[in-house]
């Protein structure tokens, strides 16, 4: 097949408009063109009033040998390159002791589905609830102020990501295509086909609920087992090699081959690795705030006129400033049309993230706006990020009045250093809800600073940025997790033979696509190791 990039077509194009520029470029007859499709669907919007979608397609033709003869000199006419996933190996028998898995957010999940797909009858370890059970408790701390730990925006099956935009673009690099295998799967799933061409795909929290259900019916299809609320206490380490892992409730499960996959909130997990040596350092992560503003005013922003148009959908953004103290302020996990929501998984304390439902239709955009931070900043050992974070969290319990009500200001005010009083224009998203006050003193003096530079900095991108009936809810501390736990080229711990640390938890992935990708290069080495034994 040829692959045909750069495709600039008008927004309001005709259904025939595609197959004719296909047809015109190449300068081939109808008949040519055997069938064609949509690879990436972006836009170009760069000329606001004027914005164009731009596409790459996927073409069968029997002149294709000719065709890449002709366009040799021409970048936009390639070979489609093979993007088909094949597996490393396959099991060739039973083995006496299965692999497991700890955690089942997107990396525990690909690495248990990829695990099984290949034979091995992977046992998935997970803390939480199912996805259904574990989406009532989160609601309800939600309307209630009842928090479980164990269940919640953080704990449960989906991980994480469950309770957010669903986005599903990263920015690592994946020469193998894994991204599309993760894709494909999530499609196989219940996924929109979308998912695999539109720029910038997501899918919403609550098809996200349905789509983690069917991934679990695969694994267990597949001679894999989920077991849920089943918090792994110890792992069992014998001279440097893993022998299997202690469960809360005493139990114990042999295996010397441990995928390590509990996302970036697993703090308890993260202390017994380090009673038990597993090397662990500390990393850089972000903390800052929540802020939310009329969608109406991004989608001005960004498309002019044609704001609210069926092809664009709701804008989004993505800022940076670097700020005269050598800090670097950015935006986050930007959600359009989206919700402010609370995702403490700690008794006393609170912090904030954001989600979006398929439709993407709620009235405020919302993004975390963060600072960035080093070990240098927290210099008191591997876990001192996780000591700052729940200092932050706490203390933002308590600004919020102790109630998991989060604290809140609007943005005129907080550039202005008082405290507010009264919302404006902007009402906040944020349940169980927010109590205005002063969050000059919520985060470290330099990134208050940090912030009230870049916010001015980024209304000249977007106008109106800076209104002052926006809104800023506090804190935003889970950006990443503040450690890693550092692996060698087998993807194995780097003193802890069969120990796979993976995913967002363990410091190598940072959202739903790039923890999949992560859990499936993590099941392959588990594959290999399992057969070469």
């Amino acid at each position: 097949m040829l692959r045909l990039n750069e495709i600039k077509l008008p927004l309001d194009h005709s259904d025939l408009a595609l197959e004719d520029a296909i047809l015109k470029k190449l300068s081939i007859s109808k008949g040519d063109l055997v069938r064609f499709t949509i690879f990436k669907r972006s836009y170009d919007a760069r000329k606001k009033g004027k914005i164009l979608l731009v596409y790459i397609v996927d073409i069968e033709t029997p002149q294709e040998k000719a065709l890449l003869k002709r366009f040799r000199k021409d970048p936009h006419v390639v070979a489609t390159p093979d993007m088909a996933y094949r597996f490393v190996v396959k099991a060739t028998r039973n083995y006496p002791m299965r692999p497991i898995v700890i955690g089942t957010g997107p990396c525990g999940m690909f690495a248990g589905l990829l695990l099984a797909q290949m034979g091995f009858r992977p046992i998935l370890l997970e803390r939480g609830k199912s996805v259904r059970d574990r989406s009532v408790d989160t609601f309800g701390f939600w309307l209630k102020k009842r928090l479980n730990p164990e269940s919640n925006a953080q704990f449960g099956e989906g991980g994480a990501g469950t309770f957010s935009d669903g986005k599903l673009y990263s920015q690592v690099r994946d020469p193998k295509h894994y991204g599309r295998k993760v894709l494909t799967e999530l499609v196989n799933a219940g996924a929109s086909p979308e998912i695999l061409y539109i720029n910038k795909p997501h899918i919403g929290t609550y098809r996200l609920v349905k789509i983690v259900q069917n991934l679990r019916g695969t694994i267990e299809a597949l001679g894999g087992e989920i077991r849920f609320q089943n918090r792994v206490a110890d792992i069992d380490i014998d001279q440097g090699q893993v022998l299997g892992v202690t469960l809360e409730n005493g139990d114990s499960i042999a295996s010397n081959q441990v995928v390590l996959a509990v996302g970036h909130s697993a703090r308890d997990t993260f202390q017994m690795l380090w009673e038990r040596g597993v090397y662990i350092e500390a990393k850089p992560f972000s903390i800052g705030f929540r802020i939310e503003h009329p969608q109406s005013l991004i989608d001005h922003c960004r498309f002019g006129n044609q704001a609210g148009h069926q092809r664009l959908g709701s804008a989004d953004y993505k800022l940076v400033h670097h700020c005269q103290n050598g800090r670097s302020v950015y935006s986050f996990c930007m959600c359009p049309g989206g919700k402010v929501v609370a995702a403490a998984s700690e008794p006393g304390r609170l912090v904030t993230n954001g989600m979006s439902e398929y439709a993407r239709d709620e009235s405020n955009a919302n993004s975390a706006i963060v600072v960035g931070i080093t070990p240098e900043d927290y210099p008191d050992g591997p876990l001192a990020g996780i000591d700052l974070q729940r200092q932050l969290e706490a203390q933002a319990f308590e600004l919020g009045g102790k109630t998991y009500e989060a604290p809140g200001q609007l943005v005129g005010d907080f550039l202005a250093g008082r405290p507010s009083t009264d919302f404006g224009s902007v009402f906040p998203s944020y349940k169980p809800g927010v109590t205005l006050g002063d969050l000059g003193q919520s985060l470290p003096e330099f990134a208050i600073a940090s912030i009230r530079e870049a916010i001015p900095a980024f209304d000249k991108k977007i106008r109106g940025f800076a209104m002052d009936d926006a809104v800023l809810t506090g804190v935003e501390t889970r950006t990443s997790s503040p450690i890693r736990i550092k692996r060698n080229e087998h993807y194995q711990s780097l003193n802890t033979v069969g120990l796979y640390p993976a995913g967002e938890g363990a410091g190598y992935a940072g959202g739903i696509l790039s923890a999949g990708i992560d859990g499936i290069k993590v099941a392959e080495a588990v594959a290999i190791s399992m057969t070469a034994e």
